[in-house]
């Protein structure tokens, strides 16, 4: 009859009655009954999958609460996996090729228990034919010896789970066997439960107690909807298993083990679970990237927009659970939407005219005859991504293009970019589990000796570690989750790898992934956070690739780096940890790049005692205290970052540790640009918690990593040598303090920077014991002086431009050397030596507005020759009020005065400074063909017309 006879209210509940066979007959009618039988999804289809005593609940047990897309299709996938054992009929030795012909119908069912035909399993099994059925009532089933299975059969419980237990130890020699709705416990005289040796052998809803199974190589099995109770399985050199939807709690060991490499001699079962596998693997659903529920799988991929300018508590939250920081995130695209237009609009291009502006703004004021000056100063060269305007705030056009550039790419886009993780991805050798559960044990999945595990989309609690790789194995996780681990999440020794991908490790005692001993994974895409220490730990010549992870609210350092560890970490975003984003200590290295790395509590990286790392183009920004820390005996290249907003200084560096820092854009943060304190300054207490009581003791081994560092590659060998700290070619602006302060009892170089508008002084020199070298920089617009060089410091200042600071040029009351520097239009004098000051002072050109260009006083010692001194409003050039004349001598200077002439004065030969050569630096390993811009500034001095000498002068450096 025709489907529109009824109502479809009325024929879903007359359909409700008919059995599987009657429905794929009445879905083969015609069109409309298909969609007829499509349409009762959720009612037949779904009570025919609950009902099944061989399944359980489609998304058990993670997620039983959770209804599938399709319970037609979730049963569809079971009936199909449910025979993969007997695929094998066409597959027969000759020998015993009559049994193909035997009809089904032929295919005996055996009972077995009280008042049945057999009373025993072992009876059973010796009258069993091939691919008998033995249906065992319910009861408890002890077998006292060994049973050797030979023929293959189907093993089924009769009633409940529970209701049938076996304690028996089965060794299969067939070549395929089914075992359902059972209870396995071990026997007395052994802890194995089943064996298998070389055949297939397929549970289906079973449970099994405190015991075994063992699966040697050829051999292969299907475990699927079954519990393991303090029950393990041990795969030797398998070519593939496959275990879905399992329970594993409370093993005493580890609740999988896979061994060995997989074997090359594999059964006859391979191919149809190889085939099944591919069929429904999550791997093919997430290479689409147009699917949206796909997409919804791989985890809320999220990007961090960076607000320049906001206030900075909206960003900085206090430390919150898991719970919190997703809902935070779920909000954190439409908060940034509603801000940033605000922000990166005209309230920044405001704020950025304003502050250097407000250098010369009195001059606006002022009478028309002041002088007024124009500088156009050297730019060193900077990466053009981090580069943002040297006279204000990054634009928000620079900003843009930077936080694209550090988005967060996706798992597809990972795979895309990498052929080795995207050919791990798509490959499957030895174990695959998927969807299962493990609890409250010691364990999870142990693979070692070259062994292979794919891991997809479960869940891992509560236990001592969650997966372990060891000795040259493989591992695949994608879509996992682990937490609660009482030690690390996932641990990875002795040249151990493969891919671990978008799981989310959180809450974990140790550290989310442990990487030690020549490992060397791909890590892509993880949300790694919430942990009691470190989110991921590189050390022991450990490596891997660490790429766009979002790691944050952990205890201690996002990433620690230590033991000659070495990794690649790129793209990720670390924030919102209660210590350093990144540390690098104890001769930890790698290459850190293009990073976002914001709001921690700590540093934004720490690199100190020996760690040399290469830190570049990272944005370290909004953090609770500073952007860089360079500790005690810290080294390493920072490079092309930009450190911006932070609460602390932009770098705080200590004088005994060897750092390259060049092309840095280090603005508005809170303090200083950069410090740089002694060795045995108080500040030397401030790292104390920096992440640096850290567990690496691997469940009792010893952690002599400094012993074990074998520097098997090439340890940035490109990169430049230097034997004094080194500063140079960055720009310092608009921090809460000095641009550069030095407290220091070591040698510095501080070479080729731009150091302008900073609250307080552009550079200032409290300690110097060693020589500070000051060569070749910028240092314009300070809201107070350009350099302060306090007492008993050494300092050579060479080559600068010393620019429009409010204060002097420079103030010095300690020794050195001041030669060949421009230090002009400065708002106070323009060299000012004081106290016990004794100073070389050779072949300057100083200017002041109204102040004297040199004043030289108290007990000052040195000599000030051949120096040209340019005459100011009030016509005042050298004031000397020193006390002991002999040792101070002042010869062969050259004063201009200004004199009404149309005749303009201009800085040439040598022109205005600084002058940056391009042989004067070599650029870093990456960027060796950047070029460093060359000056073509001068000075040109000129009276307006019909005005006395002694006002209306002019003057303008272009």
């Amino acid at each position: 009859m025709e489907v529109s006879g009824l109502p479809l209210e009325l024929w879903r509940l007359i359909l409700a009655y008919l059995r599987l066979p009657d429905l794929g007959r009445c879905s083969l009618v015609c069109k409309a009954w298909h969609e007829l039988i499509l349409s009762l999804d959720s009612t037949r289809w779904r009570q025919l999958c609950l009902r099944c005593i061989e399944c359980r609940h489609p998304n058990w047990p993670n997620q039983p609460d959770v209804e599938p897309r399709s319970w037609r299709e979730a049963f569809k996938q079971h009936y199909l996996a449910a025979k993969t054992w007997a695929k094998n009929a066409q597959e027969l030795e000759s020998s015993n090729c009559f049994y193909l012909f035997r009809r089904r119908k032929d295919r005996r069912i055996l009972y077995v228990g009280p008042g049945c035909e057999f009373d025993n399993l072992g009876s059973a099994l010796t009258s069993a034919n091939i691919y008998d059925k033995i249906v065992l009532f319910p009861g408890i089933y002890e077998e006292q010896g060994e049973i050797i299975l030979n023929v293959p059969v189907e093993i089924m419980g009769q009633g409940k789970l529970g209701d049938v237990a076996l304690l028996v130890c089965v060794d299969q020699h067939c070549a395929t066997t089914r075992l359902c709705n059972l209870v396995f416990m071990p026997v007395w005289f052994s802890p194995v439960m089943y064996k298998v040796s070389s055949g297939h052998v397929q549970f289906d809803n079973c449970n099994f107690e405190t015991g075994q199974l063992q699966i040697n190589a050829p051999g292969t099995c299907q475990v699927k909807f079954c519990t393991f109770n303090q029950a393990s399985i041990i795969l030797h050199s398998v070519a593939l298993c496959v275990l879905e939807n399992c329970e594993f709690v409370g093993s005493e060991i580890a609740s999988v083990t896979v061994e060995g490499h997989p074997s090359s001699d594999r059964n006859w079962a391979y191919k149809h679970l190889m085939g099944l596998v591919k069929s429904s693997s999550a791997l093919s659903t997430t290479q689409d990237p147009s699917n949206q529920e796909t997409l919804g799988q791989l985890g809320n991929l999220r990007t961090c927009e960076i607000v320049i300018d906001a206030d900075q508590s909206n960003f900085l939250p206090t430390s919150k659970s898991p719970q919190a920081c997703d809902k935070d995130f779920q909000k954190e695209n439409e908060i940034n939407r509603v801000v940033c237009p605000a922000r990166d609009g005209k309230g920044v291009a405001q704020d950025a005219d304003s502050s250097d502006s407000s250098q010369s703004s009195s001059s606006e004021n002022e009478p028309e005859d002041q002088f007024v000056y124009k500088l156009s100063h050297p730019v060193p060269s900077l990466s053009h991504r981090l580069a943002s305007s040297l006279l204000g705030r990054p634009q928000s056009t620079r900003l843009s293009n930077l936080q694209n550039g550090l988005e967060l790419k996706t798992l597809h886009q990972e795979l895309q970019r990498d052929s080795e993780a995207q050919s791990l991805a798509s490959s499957l050798q030895g174990c695959l589990i998927r969807k299962c559960l493990f609890r409250d044990g010691k364990g999870g999945v142990f693979v070692c000796s070259q062994g292979r595990a794919k891991m997809e989309g479960n869940v891992f609690r509560d236990l001592m570690y969650a997966v372990r790789c060891v000795q040259n194995s493989k591992i695949i996780m994608l879509k996992n989750d682990i937490y609660h681990c009482k030690a690390s999440g996932i641990f990875l020794r002795l040249e151990a790898g493969g891919l671990i991908a978008d799981n989310n490790i959180y809450s974990n005692s140790e550290a989310g992934v442990d990487i030690r001993k020549g490992a060397n994974p791909f890590i892509l895409c993880n949300k790694i956070h919430s942990g009691l220490r470190s989110g991921i730990v590189v050390l022991g010549n450990g490596r891997g690739i660490i790429r766009s992870n979002q790691i944050y609210g952990n205890k201690e350092a996002g990433i620690y780096i230590l033991y000659n560890g070495n990794p690649i970490v790129s793209g990720n975003h670390i924030f919102q940890g209660l210590a350093a984003g990144i540390a690098v200590n104890e001769n930890g290295r790698g290459q850190i790049t293009e990073n976002v790395i914001r709001e921690n509590h700590w540093g934004g990286a720490d690199i100190r005692r020996g760690g040399d790392p290469v830190l570049r183009s990272n944005l370290i920004c909004f953090g609770y205290s500073d952007g860089v820390v360079v500790g005690e005996q810290g080294r390493g290249l920072i490079e092309e970052n930009t450190i911006y907003g932070n609460k602390g200084c932009g770098m705080w560096i200590m004088s005994s540790s060897l750092p390259h820092i060049t092309s840095n854009q280090i603005a508005h943060n809170s303090i200083y640009g950069v410090a740089v304190f002694c060795q045995k300054d108080d500040a030397n207490d401030y790292l104390i918690n920096q992440g640096s009581n850290e567990n690496f003791n691997d469940e009792g081994e010893a952690s002599n990593w400094e012993n074990d560092l074998d520097g098997e590659d090439d340890h940035f060998s490109s990169r430049r040598p230097i034997s004094v700290a080194l500063i140079e070619s960055n720009s310092i602006s608009h921090n809460g303090a000095a641009g550069l302060y030095v407290k220091s009892n070591e040698a510095l170089n501080v070479i080729a920077n731009i150091i302008h508008t900073n609250q307080e002084s552009g550079l200032a020199v409290l300690q110097s014991t060693q020589l500070t070298r000051v060569a070749n920089n910028s240092i314009s617009c300070n809201h107070l002086g350009g350099v302060l060089v306090e007492a008993e410091c050494r300092v050579e200042l060479r080559g600068n431009g010393i620019y429009d600071n409010r204060g002097p040029g420079v103030s010095s009351k300690g020794d050195g050397t001041i030669l060949e520097n421009d230090i002009i239009g400065n708002r106070g004098c323009g060299l000012q030596l004081l106290q016990t000051a004794n100073m070389k002072i050779t072949k300057n050109r100083i200017h002041s507005f109204r102040d004297y260009g040199i004043v030289m006083l108290d007990h000052v010692k040195g000599v000030v020759q051949e120096n040209m001194i340019f005459q100011g409003k009030t016509k005042k050039t050298i004031l000397q009020q020193v006390s002991n004349l002999e040792d101070c001598l002042i010869q062969n200077n050259k004063l201009l005065a200004f004199k009404k002439s149309d005749v303009p004065w201009k800085l040439e030969n040598p022109p205005a400074r600084p002058h940056i050569e391009e042989t004067t630096r070599s650029i870093s390993t990456a960027h060796n063909n950047q070029k460093v811009a060359n000056v073509t500034a001068r000075i040109a001095t000129r009276v307006e017309g019909r005005c006395p000498n002694s006002r209306s002068i002019f003057c303008t450096i272009l």
